[in-house]
């Protein structure tokens, strides 16, 4: 596996120290939890009725804010902390990353919390790796994949920035870089190599022509994917993802 985003990598090496004591990570998360007064209604600490009606649609956010604020200054404070940085994840905005120029850690709590999905998410994580064998890098992705030998039963995965949308990550992409891993990929097809990836083809009124053009030559799958906005989680966007393979996939 390979990102550009050294913090990324960082994140998955930690959380792969536990793949041996899932009880010892949960503990550890707990405790952090507890110690900022982040609700976590897995745990069944829960925010408040009256809050939950004053806030209807986003009562995590106003409960968690402020400890949530506290948090995040403490990791920006000392980074060696890995695990700070998974929960800003779980509770800041659109289980985003993101940091300014200074190298801080700068998303906005989100409206969401430790819940049942987070609990069950990271613990199906910890078996995929202990049952897997996983080796990290974090270079560009064209030097990754050309420092490996891609064999003919092999299979690759992409999740390329989405050129269209605002994420932070997109300013080291752009159209000339879409189009080269749109060549890269047809080589892959030639090799008789099998691949998926995933991208955004419209979004706020735009569209990635470049990749939505490309596509039509392989096999498209529509991605049911929910872009939560920061008042509202609930709002679906007038956004379309898609999963493109160079094989039929097989549905249940």
């Amino acid at each position: 596996m390979n990102d550009v985003d050294s913090s990324v990598v960082s994140l998955h090496k930690e959380l792969g120290k536990y793949t041996e004591n899932e009880k010892e990570l949960l503990e550890k998360l707990y405790s952090i939890i507890d110690y900022y007064g982040l609700s976590c209604s897995y745990r069944g600490i829960n925010v408040p009725e009256e809050m939950k009606k004053k806030y209807v649609k986003t009562y995590y956010s106003k409960y968690n804010k402020e400890a949530y604020l506290k948090m995040r200054k403490d990791y920006n404070k000392n980074k060696d902390n890995v695990l700070l940085l998974y929960l800003l994840l779980i509770y800041g905005f659109n289980h985003m990353i993101r940091f300014n120029s200074k190298g801080d850690f700068n998303l906005p709590v989100g409206n969401v919390d430790f819940n049942k999905n987070v609990y069950i998410a990271l613990t199906n994580y910890l078996k995929f790796r202990k049952d897997n064998e996983v080796v990290f890098e974090n270079v560009d992705y064209k030097k990754f994949l050309n420092n490996i030998e891609i064999k003919e039963k092999d299979y690759v995965f992409l999740d390329p920035p989405y050129l269209i949308s605002m994420s932070e990550y997109n300013k080291l992409w752009n159209d000339k870089e879409e189009i080269e891993l749109c060549k890269f990929l047809d080589k892959l097809n030639e090799k008789g190599v099998k691949f998926g990836i995933t991208n955004l083809i419209y979004h706020k009124g735009r569209e990635n022509e470049t990749f939505n053009n490309w596509s039509k030559n392989y096999n498209v799958y529509d991605v049911d994917s929910n872009y939560i906005s920061f008042n509202d989680n609930t709002i679906k966007s007038n956004s379309k993802e898609i999963f493109v393979t160079n094989y039929k996939k097989i549905i249940n």
